[in-house]
């Protein structure tokens, strides 16, 4: 097994495109191309405690949900602990994969294993509706403009088919897709033009078809080129629209979740504390509050997605961490807040983690590292 087999096993849980912009994922460090040897350690923060395990247990690579390179490295030396980090992994030939966003954006991933905890339910089973609280925008790459043209009906397949072989109308596994509906053009040549019906001076009325394919930036200017090659007139009349990216609702970071059985926040956040298995959890309650039905939900830090939920929305915010003046923000807007601390919302997700990479790699050892642990304890 190669270092790429995991790799492409990470992606079919958490493809990368649905990583927030400014994140780093993906593989960090190591050749794709390697074997791997050893277990694969999971791990939420690689801390030097949890690379001194991974050594000695051997591994062959982390899975690390915080990325340990972020901010841009300018040399790798052992000045700092995550120069040190790096340093050491690359000597040991250890492999290092972080999903960090994407794992929180996807159906299944952290955002919805905290809502299945929120709501009463099972392993995999949200009891409510569910959606993210920002849908990711989706664009297929063959279908980033609308190529549109104008001409008689005797010529639609003639360019129709030039306009396939040049990358435009390919949607999924179909290819040659258009669509064309009926009209009148009109059109005045001026002196000098040689019009394919008509005379210069004349105003003409023509029966025409309008006809629509998709296209991809890449093939434009070659669809462009064919089209005006292929059409029977001297001067064709030729669109290109810009086509909205569409929102997929259950891909995107944060949850929006509508629960079947409105419940008090105190209750909300019992529950919170019950599944994430800690001795607490933080409650910022709105004087007066009622049952709740709407609940906002981000793991780690949510401080980004405040406002995002109450334009939604939602009666409770349910997050890692918080600024003082963020919650207090929310309070005043109506909405209480219950937090899990950063970590504490995010390690319990690694049993899944590990399940689902087992079985789309079985044989393959995989463990959690026994050193990881939340840098902030009661005391």
């Amino acid at each position: 097994m190669l270092v790429k087999d995991l790799v492409a096993a990470m992606e079919r849980i958490a493809p990368l495109e649905h990583a927030e912009t400014w994140d780093k994922v993906g593989l960090l460090v190591g050749s794709a191309s390697r074997e791997l040897r050893g277990p694969v350690l999971l791990t939420i923060d690689l801390t030097e405690r949890v690379l001194a395990e991974a050594e000695r247990k051997k591994a062959g690579a982390v899975i690390a949900y915080h990325p340990p390179i972020f901010d841009p490295l300018t040399r790798v030396t052992d000045a700092s602990a995550q120069q040190r980090i790096v340093l050491k992994s690359i000597e040991l030939g250890l492999a290092i994969y972080s999903p960090h966003t994407a794992l929180d954006a996807v159906p299944g991933g952290i955002c919805d294993w905290i809502c299945e905890g929120l709501s009463g339910g099972s392993p995999g089973k949200i009891h409510g509706d569910c959606r993210a609280l920002v849908p990711h925008p989706s664009r297929e790459p063959t279908q980033e403009v609308k190529l549109v043209t104008f001409l008689p009906s005797d010529k639609v397949d003639h360019v129709r088919n030039a306009l396939a072989t040049a990358g435009a109308g390919i949607i999924g596994n179909y290819q040659v897709c258009s669509f064309s509906t009926p009209g009148t053009g009109t059109f005045l040549p001026l002196e000098g033009a040689s019009p394919t019906v008509g005379k210069p001076g004349t105003l003409e009325h023509a029966a025409e078809l309008r006809l629509e394919m998709v296209c991809s930036r890449l093939a434009l200017p070659l669809a462009l080129q064919t089209l005006r090659r292929f059409h029977p007139y001297e001067e064709p009349a030729i669109d290109v629209y810009a086509l909205e990216p569409k929102p997929q609702r259950e891909f995107g970071p944060g949850r929006r979740l509508v629960l079947d059985r409105p419940a008090p926040v105190r209750e909300l956040a019992q529950r919170l504390k019950t599944f994430l298995k800690t001795t607490s959890v933080r409650l910022a309650q709105v004087e007066g509050a009622g049952l709740i039905k709407t609940i906002g939900v981000c793991p780690g830090s949510g401080g980004d997605f405040v406002s995002v939920a109450r334009q939604e929305g939602c009666e409770a915010y349910v997050t890692g961490e918080l600024s003082h003046h963020k919650v207090l923000a929310a309070l005043h807007t109506g909405m209480s807040v219950i937090l899990g601390e950063h970590t504490g919302t995010e390690r319990g997700y690694l049993p899944r983690l590990a399940l689902r990479l087992r079985e789309l790699l079985p044989g393959l050892p995989i463990e959690h590292a026994e050193t990881d642990r939340d840098p902030l304890e009661p005391v």
